[in-house]
């Protein structure tokens, strides 16, 4: 074995190429550069001038905070106090009164946290990690390695790739549709008209934070088909629950009965709901893998939403916020459904109609519509360069149900043919049909652990 780790130097590095440089792409570079007995170089691709920010962590309004308690974003499972302990060493003028594991913090702190860990590798004495400015809009299998093609022709070779290009939103709809990632006031959304947003989840509730922080004064309509709010974190601790209490395969309706009485005890016990929920996060995956695919879409169609503002909860500050909104009037959610959207010499006449049957058709008139529906893009209208590539070769395929591409368990690629590739892989929301909950910080660290095990692997037999 010593003369095999003496003779290990002279095997040339395993390149990996990490296609996207959001949160995913910043979190898989870490794990698989976080072991230095590891000889891997890493190039990430990235079309953006910041990396490790992506979309969630760009925000500078400071009302923006992490959905998720700072003792569950650490970059790494088995440390979780590394990231409470970087705010407490970097940026703790930042966040006075924030004491404890219960704690949310701007998101732009935890895109700083990220560039932070990117920014130690790049600084070492042999470059391990580099970075390229770019959008990928093309991708090679070789019988030796990968090749990608950016947009301005230069060409990169590895040995493997890993996309990981995040979430997309869905394209526009409506007349005078902004995006939910532009600020109002780059949007060019007057402070002092009325505006729609469609759609009452998460996004809709950033945006209103946005509206509020330009001191938007106009009327806030958000209408969504059931109009649920997300629920607000609370101070509790998750339930125990042992793999062999899930009803694993059972229909959605079954398991979502279970789920709710498993809630209902712990309130009867004096517990809250939410430690059920909280309880529930490791088996999640494994209850979506057994699910076959019309299960799923069942799920996505009758249950999601439901589990969404039960499972993806707001921070407190924030929940306070858009308490104080709907207090004063100037925020109005409303279950419905928009019927008609016409632009008007002021913006747009929006018909819809509650979620009561026997309602009569309203109107309302707006600058602009706000479109916060969701991220969950069918691969085949991505407008991605390079997945409309990958699937245009068949390298890749959507997974089953179209809200993702297809992987294996090990988030290989899976081909037109059906064949995992042995170089292609894929990470983060684009892994959502396979996995179902890898949106959030907790469980993509997991994934990008996992698949640098998988690539260490990979290295040492190619190694030997």
């Amino acid at each position: 074995m010593s003369d095999r780790r003496r003779a290990m130097p002279s095997v040339p590095s395993q390149k990996v190429i990490i296609i996207g440089g959001g949160a995913t792409g910043a979190l898989l570079a870490c794990h698989l550069l976080r072991d230095p007995a590891q000889d891997l170089q890493v190039t990430i691709i990235e079309k953006t001038p910041a990396t490790g920010l992506g979309v969630a962590y760009s925000t500078v309004n400071p009302h923006h905070l992490l959905n998720v308690r700072v003792s569950n974003m650490s970059a790494f499972p088995d440390q979780p106090g590394h990231f409470w302990q970087w705010v407490i060493a970097n940026k703790k003028n930042e966040v006075e009164g924030c004491e404890g594991s219960f704690c949310f913090v701007p998101r732009a702190i935890y895109g700083s946290y990220l560039s932070s860990l990117l920014a130690a590798y790049r600084t070492q004495g042999r470059e391990k990690l580099r970075v390229l400015r770019g959008e990928a809009v093309a991708l090679r299998l070789m019988p030796s390695g990968v090749e990608v093609t950016l947009g301005n022709g230069m060409a990169v070779v590895g040995d493997i790739c890993i996309v990981a290009t995040g979430n997309e939103a869905p394209a526009a709809r409506y007349a005078r549709s902004v995006s939910p990632w532009v600020e109002p006031e780059k949007a060019g959304i007057p402070l002092d008209r009325p505006v729609l947003i469609v759609g009452s989840g998460l996004t809709m509730v950033d945006y209103v934070l946005s509206l509020l922080r330009a001191r938007h004064s106009g009327q806030i309509l958000a209408l969504s088909r059931r109009g649920l709010l997300p629920y607000v974190h609370r101070d509790v601790p998750p339930t125990r629950i042992d793999a062999a209490e899930v009803p694993f395969g059972g229909e959605v309706s079954r398991v979502m009965r279970w789920l709710r009485t498993l809630a209902e005890r712990d309130v009867a016990a004096g517990r809250d709901w939410r430690s059920a929920f909280d309880g529930l996060r490791p088996h999640v995956q494994d209850i979506w893998r057994r699910w076959p695919d019309p299960a799923k879409r069942r799920f996505l169609r009758h249950a999601r939403a439901w589990w969404d503002v039960h499972r993806h909860r707001m921070a407190p500050d924030v929940e306070r916020l858009l308490r104080n909104s709907i207090a004063s009037g100037q925020l109005k959610v409303v279950a419905g459904k928009v019927a008609t959207v016409e632009p008007d010499d002021y913006g747009v006449t929006v018909t819809y109609r509650r979620r009561d049957a026997a309602a009569a058709a309203e109107k309302f008139h707006a600058a602009n519509v706000v479109e916060c529906v969701g991220i969950s893009v069918n691969p085949g209208d991505s407008t991605n360069p390079l997945l409309r590539s990958l699937l245009e070769q068949g390298l890749a395929r959507p997974d089953p149900i179209g809200i993702g591409i297809d992987v294996a368990d090990d988030c290989a690629v899976i081909d037109r043919n059906g064949v995992p590739s042995r170089r292609l892989l894929a990470a983060g929301p684009l892994t959502r049909g396979r996995l179902w909950e890898i949106v959030s910080i907790p469980d993509i660290r997991v994934q990008c652990a996992q698949i640098a095990e998988w690539v260490g692997r990979s290295s040492r037999s190619a190694a030997e």
